[in-house]
Order: structure tokens, then sequence, then C-alpha cells
């Protein structure tokens, strides 16, 4: 993967690292947004060590381009491990209503302490976290019934701090998305690039297609033959997963001059129809699987 992708840019995650903890003491409770898709790679995984003791919320957005199976997983998972966490989709309005009750439940010792000093009617405040393109903005925009925050489909819109106001007696603070300085593994690197929170004008998205194919096959490998017609995918056992994108390049007719398939026509389509849930709802990872990838990796060094 090119080097663009696993080194990011310190100064904007100094900078964001610095605005958190400056406002952390203003904020009743922190909401981290995470992509329903990929809720281990779009974590932050130096955020707990910042916010320290403050309750924190998790979002997972993008619901409606999820798996729902896997999103059960998911809620399973955090219910477990005892944590709260709320899936929600801003175009479909899934999961909006469980927000506010969620966030009364984890502050409600708050809000008695708040009561019993006189401050009844209090106005709860939070901070709103997450990554670049992970729906903090549209989260914001429907909480507060407005265009508060600017919206686009694309990383890096949010680029200071804002107040915004909402309909559930809740002030948020969103903080700007950004990424942490290194990715480790290059699979969240992976993933991040396919869902779009790093900007596609620095990727390689013909290596990063080539990554989705292989995740599609190994995950979806019904919904990857139906959308591109390939039939029994056993038939392409002996092909490799760059093989197999010149095979669906091919069935969508993606041909250059000889027969040759236009390979940066192709990843920009099957990029596009990923994220747009073209494919079928799609979640690209599951609770635990980093942990076995680790392991597994751990043991091909020793071997």
């Amino acid at each position: 993967m090119p080097s663009s992708i696993i080194q990011w840019f310190p100064g904007h995650m100094a900078k964001t690292r610095r605005l958190i903890t400056e406002n952390l003491p203003l904020v009743d409770i922190v909401i981290e947004v995470l992509d329903a898709r990929i809720p281990y790679s779009s974590k932050n995984p130096e955020l707990r060590k910042l916010v320290g003791q403050k309750p924190v919320l998790t979002i997972l957005s993008k619901s409606s381009l999820a798996d729902p199976e896997a999103g059960r997983i998911w809620q399973e998972y955090y219910k477990s491990s005892g944590k709260r966490a709320v899936f929600t989709d801003c175009i479909t309005g899934f999961g909006m209503n469980h927000l506010a009750q969620a966030v009364d439940e984890i502050l409600s010792a708050k809000r008695e302490k708040y009561d019993t000093r006189g401050m009844t009617g209090r106005t709860l405040k939070a901070m709103i976290v997450g990554i670049p393109n992970v729906g903090k903005s549209s989260l914001i925009n429907k909480l507060s019934g407005g265009k508060s925050a600017k919206v686009e489909n694309r990383p890096g819109v949010t680029l200071t701090k804002q107040w915004v106001t909402t309909s559930i007696g809740l002030d948020l603070l969103d903080m700007p998305g950004v990424l942490w300085p290194k990715f480790e593994d290059q699979i969240v690197g992976e993933n991040l690039a396919i869902t779009g929170a790093i900007k596609d004008d620095i990727i390689d998205q013909e290596r990063i297609t080539y990554a989705l194919v292989g995740r599609l096959r190994r995950l979806y490998p019904n919904l990857l033959a139906e959308r591109y017609k390939l039939g029994d995918l056993s038939q392409y056992e002996d092909l490799d997963d760059w093989d197999l994108f010149g095979v669906i390049g091919k069935k969508r007719g993606f041909l250059m001059a000889g027969g040759v398939v236009n390979t940066e026509r192709c990843a920009r389509a099957l990029i596009d129809e990923f994220r747009q849930a073209k494919i079928g709802r799609i979640t690209l990872e599951r609770p635990f699987q980093r942990n076995r990838n680790t392991e597994q990796r751990a043991e091909e060094s020793r071997s």
C-alpha cells in the first residue's frame, strides 16, 4: 500500500488531540461516531487515553449500508463488553430515537447531581468525535433539525470545533475529523480507504479495489457473484484477487483497445458501488477478527 495511506498528518492529529484535551472539562459525555461497516478500523485507538474517565457513547453510523446480521453480532459484542452502542442511519432515521435514551441512561446520575444542586433543566453537553467522512455532520444536522454542520461526502470537511444545539436537550461540540498519525495495521488503512475515510486523490484506487475484491470474495461471495454475473465462484479458485478483478472488468465491459481491461475505470466503479451499497449491505469486520489476524501474523513470523 502507498506510504501516503500508512503515514497521515501528525500536525492535524496533534491539533485535534489538543482541542479534545482542552475542551473535555466542558462536556458531560463523549460521543464517538464509527462507521458501522468498519467498527474496528474507524475507531481512533488514542481516544480512550484522551478522554480518561469521561463516559463514552458509541454511535455506529451508516447502518443502512452495513450488513444487519453483522450489526447484531457487533451489538451483542458491545453489550457483553459493558459498552453502550447505538446503531443509527441519518438517511433512513434508523436508531435515532434510541440515541437520546442512551444519553439519558448514561448520564442519569449526573442529572440527579445537578437536580440536587438546584440546577434542574441544565442542558447537558457532549463532545462528538470521529474520523473523516464517518457521518458526524449528518448526525448533528439530524439532531439539530437543520443544516448546522456542513455536510459533504468527502473527508476533512469539519476543520474547526463548533457548538450545535439539538432537539434532545443536548449541546454538541463537534471536533474536526482526522485520522491518527500512523496505521500499524495495513488492513485498517485499506478499510479506511475503501469506505472513503481517506481522500481518494491520495490513494492507489486499483490497489484498494484489489483489497476490496479479496474481502468480498471471502465474506460475501454470493453478493459479489450476483452483482458482477460471475456465476459459481468455484470456477475461479485458481485465480488470485487481482485476476478476479480483471474478470469483473471484462464482465462489465470496461475494456480498452485490444480487449485490455481498463483497471482504473473498473476500480472506480467497484469502489462507488460498494459505497452506495449497490453490491449489497456489507460489513468488512467482525468482533475479535482483529485478534485472530494478529495471532496469525505472529505465528507466521515465528515459522
